[in-house]
């Protein structure tokens, strides 16, 4: 979210180049030996499983939503069969009405939440509606513990929003220069146009001369401006929910309470919402249908994809998290893929709690590390697998993100890491998949990395049933492509590092490794 001028051009340079990466198609599949790509080898682990028969496995997508009627997912799309479709009864008594295909935690009679604030706006609104008229000198002993935590969110937040802000009227600036320069080329953006407008002051030279290198980079005007329009839209209504108490918001919309954690029975079944773009890319990583000659190949067949919508644009809230979690397990879901994350968890209990119930019910949990280069050594980001009374579970991957080709740049820039805290890598850039309305584009991130790697999991559960959660992860973390040489540290300019002193396993997942041990035992 909080992305200066410069790295949010970038990203729209990096994302807009990924979308010509078509020769590249599939290459999280790829395996570094074979192909000498550094994927997941997961077209060499099926050579090895010819003649087998995998168990059907079903995976519960805990997202944004996914768009369940794409030509290459719809075959693949869990279906909840003792659930009678769209007669308003809860036929299988789950308490959960005519879900179908999953649930979605985010909406309500009337409607779906689209955007949310950040977790540190929502602590900010809820100390202060408590604190920010009171005079601190009559407070009790457990309620100064309080309003000194307040003074410090609320110190956190202002920060944070002036910065977004900054950030806000930067990039709208950007779009005047971009509309000016349209007015003296008939109303389109080329790069002979911006070349030969006459800026105003210094401080548009500054921008033509981003702007003119943005499209040098890309060479698609047209791209690169529906790139920027969505990066102030994204930053004007992270602004604006940020500023609001959106616990009015979403009592009107969801109509639950939520602090109240006891709450499990609230949402509705629209399963793809408003926004199924991230869903979706994630879901055809994990299990786009195979060999069908359309679109691409998902990493693992035999496969169901349970459809949970708990993930705004903005942070997701801790309690639709560890309901979506519970719901996962009641209903079949042996893997779980979670891309998402925040750095501040108020009711982190009740997620630890979930896990937990994962872990007792041996569901895999896989989880992205987070795109902010930061060692999660040194910062916590949540969720996490650190449970609140000191203990972990065994059931939990955190995966960070891996480019394809050998060298100093082997790791993802934006890639969160960490020797204790992050398990493992798997390919995260430019992994092209779907999208809603049958299409596709390439996306980068630890959001693509995770179902790289979830997608492994499921192969391993599917064509290996007899292992417990534990023991697929176990395999996994041993079985991961080693990397000799020292390659960049993401977010510093010249620190280098093995892979070992960047994640506990030292390595990238590999699907093939893990299947020629596991035939061997």
């Amino acid at each position: 979210m909080k992305k200066t001028f410069i790295l949010l051009l970038c990203m729209s340079t990096l994302r807009l180049l990924a979308q010509d990466v078509k020769p590249n198609i599939n290459w999280q599949l790829q395996d570094p030996e074979a192909d000498k790509v550094y994927g997941a080898g997961v077209e060499r682990a099926y050579e090895l499983l010819k003649g087998r028969t995998g168990k059907e496995v079903i995976v519960a997508v805990i997202d944004g939503g996914t768009d369940i009627m794409h030509e290459d997912l719809q075959a693949n799309i869990w279906t909840n069969t003792a659930e009678i479709p769209g007669n308003g009864i809860d036929d299988d008594r789950n308490g959960y009405v005519d879900d179908v295909h999953g649930w979605n935690f985010l909406g309500g009679k009337d409607g779906n939440i689209k955007y949310e604030g950040t977790e540190l706006a929502r602590m900010y609104h809820k100390y202060k509606k408590k604190y920010g008229l009171r005079d601190s000198t009559g407070l009790t002993s457990g309620e100064r513990i309080e309003y000194r935590e307040y003074t410090k969110v609320k110190a956190r937040f202002i920060k944070e929003q002036n910065e977004t802000n900054q950030q806000l009227m930067v990039i709208s600036e950007l779009n005047t220069l971009i509309e000016n320069v349209k007015k003296t080329n008939n109303g389109v953006l080329t790069r002979r146009a911006v070349k030969k407008y006459k800026a105003t002051d210094d401080r548009e030279k500054a921008f033509k001369k981003g702007l003119k290198l943005a499209l040098l980079l890309t060479g698609k005007p047209a791209e690169l401006e529906k790139e920027i329009s969505e990066g102030y839209t994204q930053l004007s209504n992270l602004s604006k929910y940020n500023s609001l108490n959106t616990d009015s918001i979403r009592i009107a919309v969801v109509g639950d309470d939520p602090d109240n954690a006891y709450q499990h029975y609230y949402g509705n079944s629209d399963v793809t919402g408003p926004d199924a773009l991230h869903g979706t890319h994630v879901a055809g990583i994990i299990g786009a249908v195979r060999n069908n000659g359309i679109g691409i190949n998902g990493v693992a067949d035999h496969i169901k994809l349970m459809i949970i919508r708990a993930v705004p644009d903005g942070d997701e809230r801790d309690k639709d998290v560890a309901n979506a979690i519970r719901y996962a397990v009641n209903n079949g879901a042996t893997v779980i893929n979670m891309s998402f994350g925040k750095y501040y968890s108020p009711y982190k209990a009740q997620i630890d709690s979930a896990i937990q119930y994962a872990a007792d019910h041996d569901v895999l949990m896989i989880h992205a590390a987070g795109n902010e280069s930061k060692n999660k050594d040194v910062e916590n980001s949540y969720p996490m697998n650190e449970l609140n009374n000191g203990t972990k579970t065994n059931n939990w991957i955190e995966v960070g993100a891996n480019d394809r080709k050998k060298g100093s740049d082997l790791v993802a820039t934006f890639s969160n890491y960490g020797k204790t805290k992050l398990d493992l890598f798997a390919p995260g850039m430019n992994i092209y998949s779907t999208i809603p309305n049958n299409k596709y584009v390439a996306e980068s991130g630890t959001s693509m990395a995770a179902p790289v790697t979830t997608g492994v999991a499921a192969l391993i559960r599917s064509y290996f049933p007899e292992l417990k959660a534990s023991e697929v992860k176990e395999v996994m973390m041993m079985t991961v492509t080693p990397y000799s040489k020292k390659v960049k540290v993401p977010g510093t300019k010249k620190n280098k590092a093995l892979l070992k002193d960047m994640c506990v396993s030292g390595g990238i997942v590999n699907a093939y490794s893990a299947v020629k041990y596991l035939l061997k035992k």
